[in-house]
Parts: C-alpha cells; structure tokens; sequence
C-alpha cells in the first residue's frame, strides 16, 4: 500500500529551512521501508502474514499521547486593537425585499473587499434621488464605515462617509484604497512647508556631498 507521511515541524525547524525537513522525510521513508521489509520477511517465514490486531494495543486517550504527536488549539479570548480602519469601499444598491419596514429605512452597501461584510447604510446618508434612480449610482464607488455588527445579524450596520466617483477611474479607485488603509492623503499644513527649502531651485552644497555618501 501507498504510504503517506504527514512532517510536523517547529519553529526549530522552520529555522533550518527546507533542507532539514526534507532530510527528515527521507530518514522516515528509510524507516518505514525497513520495516516493511522486516515484516515481509517475518511472515515470509511463517507463512502467517500479521494483522493489525498484532501491532499492539491502540492509544484513543489523548492524555497518554506525547507532546510531539498532539495538535495545540487555541480560541481568541480578547481583542487587543481594533487593526483594521472599519472603512470600505463598494456601491449601494436597494434591498430585495420592497415590502418590508427596512427598505424605507436602509440601504444595501456592498464592499469590493469580499473579506468585509455586507453592510446596512441610512437612507438619509445615501443622496437625495437614489431610491427613485437606484440604476444612476449603480456605477458609483462610495466610502461606508462600519460602526457595528451584532453577533445575531448576517450584515452589519454602518454609515456612508463620502462619494467618490466612477468605479474604474484611477482617482476614486486611489482614495479609496488609501482611505481602507488609514493613510492621510490630506494636503500639508503650512508647517510642514515651511520645512522645506523656500529657495528654489534647490541643490546639494558641496559641504554637504563631502560628507554623505551619495546613492544616487
């Protein structure tokens, strides 16, 4: 029968790379086909072959198992940090249901980050016409932040922050990938500017060169 070696490594292994658990298999595979033949050999011989009732007894109690042959689990207990911006970007569409009390109260946000749920979004922040043309911002990428998703809701809950534009026109795309990430693309303060030098064009002094090492 075909044999198959399932390796399990440490963080000591990972360090001495691939090399070392590919040495490893093969000192396994040298094992197993050492003792497969021994046990061809043994019932060769006696012309019994073994079966599996002969290979001891099976351990089911995991407490008499060692360390090595366990798997570790673990469950999350507490959320330090918040690391993700709650922002998303993705269209707004009507929800299915017409009849029911949530279509007059929300709207159905769609992320493009297929990793981000789902959201519920006010009406009174989606512009004013929407409802009556929905197909009009079909095409519409718009900036949603996420305030809340109760443990007992498939979608969360959240707030549009901004229109941006066409989908597929490299500025809207652009603000929102930076916006989804937390980077302040907000233009300088006048102090920031003032850091820089004022008499242009600038050049490198010599005094300067003479001491850096140019990588240019």
């Amino acid at each position: 029968p075909d044999v198959i070696i399932e390796a399990q490594f440490d963080d000591n292994d990972a360090e001495h790379g691939q090399d070392h658990l590919q040495d490893t298999l093969t000192d396994d595979i040298k094992k197993l086909s050492l003792d497969a033949g021994e046990k061809g050999k043994a019932a060769g011989v006696t012309g019994v072959p073994r079966t599996k009732q002969d290979d001891g007894p099976k351990v089911n109690d995991p407490r008499l198992l060692q360390d090595e042959f366990l798997q570790r689990t673990a469950k999350v207990v507490y959320i330090l940090e918040k690391k993700h911006s709650r922002a998303a970007t993705g269209f707004i569409k009507l929800l299915a249901d017409r009849n029911s009390e949530l279509f007059k109260r929300c709207a159905m946000f769609s992320p493009m980050d297929h990793r981000v749920p789902r959201v519920y979004v006010p009406l009174a922040d989606c512009p004013p016409d929407f409802v009556t043309k929905p197909e009009t911002y079909s095409q519409m990428l718009f900036i949603c932040r996420i305030v809340d998703w109760k443990e007992d809701s498939n979608f969360a809950s959240g707030q549009l922050c901004k229109s941006l534009g066409q989908a597929g026109e490299i500025e809207p795309e652009s603000e929102g990938i930076l916006t989804e990430y937390g980077v302040d693309f907000s233009d300088f303060s006048p102090e920031v500017l003032e850091c820089l030098p004022q008499n242009l064009p600038w050049v490198i002094s010599p005094e300067e060169l003479a001491k850096r090492r140019d990588l240019r």
